[in-house]
């Protein structure tokens, strides 16, 4: 009996020392949402006003300098996208907890309508399953796509006949393609692949795999940088020479994301990337991200369903090349059977 009294005393002291250990509470306190330009205090938030050791705070993985457990997010150094911010708080008996949350960085300015003008068309390979498209000393290299279809070629533009060609391995689903420095980068979409092939040649020189980003969309260059999408709002700018992934940044009207950017050109320093299925293309700013711009190319889709009847979610508007000594840019689709020239008209 009296060791069952015991327990039982022992049990009743054990729970009120444990209800009166001291709990805490954490958040993050950060607005959800903002504007680029703005800037936000961010600050750890605990709700039962217990004292905290240390709180170090982070942004997308990067430590963020603070003061008073709080720090301002200056949201013009991270560009447009969501942000996670982290902080790691030590408290009590030297006890730490991480513990995240977001904010969504919108762009600060409407972005300008575009339509078109058709100039020129030109034939095209209709059985050509358009991933990647580039405009090179007189000459469209494109790549194509699906498995067991999937190419690299070199095609006239006059006259849309292919000079040179070579086949994936039917176990590559080709994607974007860009030339940088007398080479050819080509990706693949899901075997975390890109390959290097000489520009003249057509031989392969080299392999390399993707880093953080899981898959392989469009591809394009800067003077200094390769660019790449992947499927979602993010685009990636990588080193030439290693292919390593340096950064990032995220495309973002003053409205919304916008995500599955395809095929990408970079023209006049600005990245126009494909809505993948959509008749649109975006103007990107490759600082912060902002749409700077939406191409409408409804009348091109309309233009090419009057000669050739194009499969709902499979014909789709896809590559952009741009003659950047003559000003003329091309615009094709998957299994098109015509490119275009097309000049763009801003909406008034």
């Amino acid at each position: 009996m009296k060791t069952i009294y015991r327990s039982f005393i022992l049990l009743i002291t054990i729970m009120i020392l444990s209800s009166c250990e001291t709990q805490y509470n954490l958040s993050i306190k950060v607005p959800n949402k903002t504007t680029l330009n703005n800037k936000v205090k961010v600050s750890i938030i605990e709700e039962n006003n217990h004292e905290l050791s240390k709180v170090t705070f982070f942004v997308n993985g990067k430590e963020i300098p603070s003061t008073n457990h709080s720090f301002i997010f200056d949201s013009k150094d991270f560009g447009t996208g969501k942000h996670l911010i982290s902080a790691m708080v030590t408290y009590g008996d030297q006890q730490s907890k991480r513990i995240n949350n977001f904010v969504e960085v919108f762009s600060d300015i409407p972005f300008i309508s575009y339509d078109v003008k058709i100039i020129n068309s030109y034939p095209h390979d209709g059985t050509a399953y358009t991933q990647g498209l580039e405009y090179y000393d007189g000459f469209l290299y494109e790549t194509t796509g699906q498995n067991g279809k999937s190419s690299l070629r070199k095609v006239d533009i006059k006259t849309g006949k292919i000079i040179k060609k070579i086949d994936l391995d039917k176990q590559y689903f080709g994607e974007g393609m860009t030339l940088f420095n007398d080479q050819i980068f080509f990706l693949t979409w899901k075997a975390n692949k890109g390959f290097i092939y000489n520009l003249k040649t057509f031989e392969l020189e080299s392999e390399f795999s993707y880093n953080r980003s899981k898959e392989g969309w469009g591809l394009t260059h800067s003077e200094t940088e390769l660019i790449k999408s992947d499927g979602t709002p993010k685009i990636w700018f990588l080193d030439p020479s290693t292919q390593q992934e340096k950064r990032y940044i995220q495309a973002y009207t003053h409205k919304q994301k916008i995500s599955q950017l395809n095929e990408l050109e970079f023209i006049n320093g600005k990245i126009y990337a494909n809505y993948w299925r959509k008749p649109l293309i975006a103007i990107i700013n490759p600082d912060n991200g902002i749409v700077e711009g939406i191409i409408n190319l409804t009348s091109v889709v309309k233009e090419m369903e009057k000669t050739q009847k194009l499969v709902k979610d499979n014909d789709v508007l896809n590559g952009i090349a741009f003659d950047s000594k003559n000003n003329r840019m091309f615009v094709t689709g998957k299994n098109w059977e015509k490119l275009f020239e097309i000049e763009l008209i801003k909406r008034q």
